[in-house]
């Protein structure tokens, strides 16, 4: 999947506005969106000071309906 499919497949999901985990200054939005089983990866670049770093909400229940990965 690229980064613009899984942008528009998540647009009304999208966290903006997440503080970098290293300094505090905003990123507009993440890099990497990965949906999962019942959560969902982000992943963000800084870059005031060039930090990167995974952010990861989990949900109670699957957050996206997929396929399994292997039978």
């Amino acid at each position: 999947m690229t980064k613009t499919t899984m942008v528009k497949a998540h647009s009304g999901d999208i966290p903006r506005q997440n503080p970098c985990a290293q300094c505090g200054t905003p990123i507009a939005q993440p890099d990497w969106i990965e949906p999962g089983e019942g959560r969902v990866s982000y992943l963000w670049t800084c870059h005031a000071c060039n930090y990167r770093f995974e952010a990861v909400a989990i949900f109670d229940k699957a957050a996206v309906e997929h396929p399994p990965l292997a039978a």
